[in-house]
C-alpha cells in the first residue's frame, strides 16, 4: 500500500508546488520577459481620455467579443497587419480577447476614423451594419428634448432613431470613441518585421 496516499502532507503540498511552478512558468516568467517589450516604432501611448475609455471597453465587456490581435493568416488581414510584442508595450493588461464574435478592433481606428460613425454604431449598430449582432449600448447616451450647446448630437438614422428626442453622448460614449479611434496599427518597418 502506498503510505503517500494517505499523507495529508504529501497530498495538499504536491498539488500546490505543481501549481506554483506551473504558474511560474506559464505566467510570471512570460509576463516579466513581455513587460520588458519595448514598443514598436510609431506605437504611442494612450491620451488619458483614451485611457478612461479602455477602461469603458473593460467594464463593459468588449473584449469577450472583439479581440485585438491580429494573426498572420490570410482571413486576418483585412483588420490590418499581423500583430507584433511591440503593439502592446503600452497596453498593460493586453486585452487580445479569445473570441472574435465581431470584428478585430487591432486597427479599428484606422478603418473606422469617423467619431459620428463610432457613435451611431454603438448607439445602435443595425442601424449601419444590417447583419450585426452586436447589441446597443444606449444606456452610454443621453436622450434630450432639445440638445445644449456643448453636447455632441448623434445623428441616429431614421427608422433607429427615438421619436421626439435627440440622443447626446455621455462621457463614457466619448471616452469609449477616443480609445477605439486610439486603436492604429503603426506601419512596420522592416526591421520590427522580424
Amino acid at each position: 500500500m502506498n503510505r503517500g496516499m494517505n499523507n495529508i502532507v504529501v497530498l495538499v503540498a504536491g498539488p500546490f508546488i505543481i501549481y506554483a511552478i506551473l504558474a511560474l512558468f506559464m505566467g510570471a516568467i512570460p509576463g516579466a520577459v513581455l513587460s520588458k517589450t519595448s514598443p514598436g516604432p510609431g506605437v504611442m501611448p494612450f491620451s488619458p481620455q483614451a485611457q478612461r475609455g479602455r477602461d469603458v471597453y473593460v467594464s463593459e465587456g468588449c473584449s469577450y467579443c472583439h479581440t485585438q490581435q491580429v494573426r498572420p493568416l490570410k482571413q486576418d488581414l483585412v483588420f490590418g497587419r499581423p500583430s507584433t510584442a511591440g503593439d502592446y508595450a503600452y497596453s498593460t493588461p493586453q486585452l487580445l480577447g479569445s473570441e472574435r464574435n465581431g470584428p478585430d478592433l487591432s486597427n479599428i481606428g484606422s478603418r473606422q476614423p469617423s467619431d459620428v460613425w463610432q457613435y451611431i454604431h454603438l448607439y445602435e449598430p443595425r442601424s449601419l451594419v444590417s447583419m450585426s449582432i452586436m447589441p446597443p449600448y444606449r444606456w452610454l447616451f443621453q436622450l434630450k428634448a432639445h440638445a445644449d450647446v456643448n453636447d455632441i448630437v448623434v445623428p441616429v438614422p431614421p427608422g433607429y432613431a427615438p421619436k421626439g428626442a435627440v440622443v447626446v453622448t455621455t462621457q463614457e460614449a466619448r471616452e469609449l470613441v477616443a480609445y477605439l479611434k486610439s486603436l492604429k496599427q503603426a506601419p512596420l518597418t522592416s526591421r520590427a518585421k522580424r
